[in-house]
């Protein structure tokens, strides 16, 4: 086994591999750029090296300099966690060439999978099942349409070198595929140094369904059975589950050989994913080999009970591998959210700022769940426009797939972020979706239940019940913090008052509040709109997370005290709620409601962004749904188009630009 490591990532992975590591007895080294020079990985690891500055291709992506510190540092091995130079053969080569092992599969296997073109050239010619398509470099948009047209519509645009949903598009029409190729190439270009793509059939009502490897150099490999990746923005994953509700026993058993079959051909060493697109009949075609540790991997060891990372560096240092297919079984499910930083009800674009409050959920058990939370960040981290936006893997094991899906509600409730925007609201609202609970899942679920894009959805009554409640709880611990001021001169709150108001939301709900006797832990009945609970908690004042139970239910609810009121984060949704008096109330009823600007004549930029291009000039008529600009955000090029036949007045934004949440890009006439 390896004496000393370094990992040649950032983030949450670093932060993964470093626990495992530190388990095993082994020494970390990590890398660091100037923008993570406070980073959580930088203060795990036993030694931190800085390798440059804040862009990837100046830090994370100088293969030289990371070898430079891996000798220096005395680093037997380098474990590339994902992404960057994870499925980099030179990389591999380079370390190999230098005595240095790498810490995944051999350069062999990375060329033949990693590629898009070749590994399914590669699938085919070993009788793997593949999706129709066009493996050939395409050179121009006039060459990709005549492609898409001989393969038929929808065809899937692709990067050859890509990954995490960059440099990928879906064409319906030649035009779209025109612009989808454009596009392609760009971000392919802009995040891999490479601006090859190619063009296959897109298989409708597909699921994502992925199956783990572990291959090592003595001949074996194994499965460790599948995840479902289905739940997809972007083609990036969203949420992750294992195993998959719509798999049977002989699918499952037929992909896992398949995958097993693959990785044998290829003589690969270490873990690895090959990823299936499986159509509405259980017939499933090779998507693609991931060289490397995935992201999702936590919901697998969670089933499984096995530490893939620590196969990874097993295997590396020549040992065979300890576990046979028999002895592989999948106990129970795991769900796996991704938290990133973005605005969900701004399209999902990327959020950048400071980490103002960050309290993540307890690991360990949650009633009869377990929750596990893989992050590289803490209060007080920067969450830079350089990299990636994920924040955290937010993660539930319990018996059955509804008690994990409901742990992790919960659990999502408990995770208190500030400081930026994130998609916490959004993902609630996907634990709570029927159609998400009762496992109908495609790659397009959420293009097809969000259309419009993500709104607010509207409280339920149960919801608006459970704000009553908690707020006038808060209400009154509040009055009587108050009431314990030695210079207060009229205390109102030390006789328990019984009548109260709640609006929650807009909406104006009866209250009635009473302490019931005995017991240490405060106990009330409480009463809204006529329908009484029974309430017990031992919050204190102050505290931004409300815990207790509502008639036997545990409930946890996030509380921001706010001018005359509270905003409260119930079931996924942020409310506002006030607590009054009756009287209080009518006059509340009579007050005016504040309407925002009307900004219907300027397009905003959504998030903060490089201008790349501006598509029209002053004066320019434009109809509907052509482009105005395109705004890039941490590697993604994001297309901002009329939503309405339009003129264009005047321009304030020019290429090159950088620009903040709001800044006016353009006005119209």
């Amino acid at each position: 086994m390896f004496k000393t490591i370094l990992i040649a990532n950032r983030g949450e992975i670093a932060c993964r591999v470093i626990k495992t590591a530190r388990r095993l007895g082994i020494r970390t080294v990590a890398v660091y750029s100037d923008a993570d020079r406070q980073a959580v990985h930088v203060e795990m690891a036993d030694e931190a090296v800085h390798i440059g500055a804040a862009p990837a291709s100046e830090s994370y992506l100088k293969a030289e300099t990371i070898l430079k510190v891996a000798k220096e540092t005395g680093a037997e091995g380098v474990h590339p966690g994902y992404g960057f130079l994870s499925e980099n053969a030179k990389f591999c080569e380079l370390l190999e060439d230098n005595g240095i092992t790498f810490i995944g599969p051999k350069p062999k296997a990375i060329r033949a999978m990693g590629d898009k073109i070749e590994s399914k050239t590669f699938a085919k010619a070993a009788g793997v099942s593949v999706v129709p398509g066009h493996m050939g470099i395409i050179e121009d948009a006039d060459e990709a349409v005549r492609i898409a047209g001989e393969i038929g519509y929808p065809v899937m645009i692709k990067a050859s070198a890509g990954g995490g949903g960059k440099g990928m598009r879906i064409a319906h029409d030649d035009k779209e595929c025109r612009d989808g190729f454009d596009r392609a190439r760009s971000e392919a270009r802009s995040s891999f140094g490479d601006d090859r793509v190619f063009i296959e059939k897109f298989v409708v009502e597909p699921r994502h369904i992925e199956i783990q490897v572990l291959a090592d150099a003595h001949g074996n490999a194994i499965h460790l059975g599948e995840r479902e990746c289905s739940i997809q923005r972007r083609n990036q994953k969203v949420v992750e589950e294992a195993p998959s509700p719509f798999l049977d026993e002989a699918t499952r058993r037929a992909m896992g050989e398949q995958a097993c079959a693959l990785a044998k051909a290829v003589d690969y060493q270490s873990a690895g994913t090959v990823e299936f697109i499986v159509d509405k009949d259980r017939n499933f075609y090779f998507l693609e080999m991931n060289t490397r540790l995935q992201v999702e991997h936590p919901v697998t060891e969670l089933v499984t009970g096995i530490d893939i990372v620590e196969e990874m560096l097993r295997v590396a240092s020549g040992e065979p591998l300890r576990y046979a297919q028999d002895d592989v079984t999948l106990k129970g499910w795991a769900v796996e959210s991704r938290i990133y930083a973005e605005d969900p009800f701004r399209g999902f674009l990327p959020s950048i700022g400071r980490l103002t409050r960050y309290r993540p959920p307890e690991e360990g058990r949650l009633g009869k769940a377990i929750v596990r939370n893989d992050t590289g960040v803490r209060e007080g981290s920067e969450i830079s426009m350089f990299y990636d936006p994920m924040i955290a893997k937010l993660c539930t094991h319990a018996e059955t797939r509804q008690a994990a899906i409901e742990a992790m509600g919960e659990a999502l409730d408990r995770f208190e972020i500030a400081g930026i925007e994130h998609n916490i609201p959004f993902l609630g609202a996907l634990m709570r979706h029927p159609r998400w609970q009762e496992g109908r899942l495609s790659t397009g679920f959420i293009a097809e239940e969000y259309p419009e894009g993500f709104e607010r959805p509207e409280p339920s009554t149960e919801t608006k019940r459970v704000a009553a409640i908690v707020a006038a709880l808060l209400e009154l611990g509040q009055r009587q913090r108050l009431d314990k001021h030695i210079d207060r001169l009229r205390p109102h709150s030390g006789v328990l008052r019984r009548d109260w108001v709640a609006k929650v939301d807009g909406d104006y709900l009866s209250l009635r509040l009473e302490r019931a006797e005995g017991g240490l832990r405060p106990v009330y009945a409480v009463s809204v709109e006529g329908r009484e609970a029974t309430v017990a908690t031992d919050t204190k004042i102050g505290e931004t997370l409300w815990s207790g139970t509502i008639d036997g239910q545990r409930r946890a609810v996030q509380a921001r005290p706010v001018m005359n009121g509270w905003e409260l984060f119930v079931d996924g949704l942020w409310l506002p709620v006030k607590v009054m008096t009756p009287r209080t109330a009518e006059l509340d009823r009579l007050m005016p409601v504040k309407l925002p600007p009307d900004t219907s004549k300027m397009l905003l930029c959504p998030m903060p962004g490089l201008v790349v291009s501006i598509a029209v000039e002053e004066g320019q008529e434009v109809k509907a749904g052509e482009t105005l600009a395109v705004v890039e955000a941490m590697k993604m090029e994001n297309i901002l188009k009329a939503e309405r036949d339009l003129t264009i007045g005047k321009l304030n934004a020019k290429p090159g630009d950088s620009l903040a949440v709001d800044d006016v890009i353009m006005e119209f006439a």
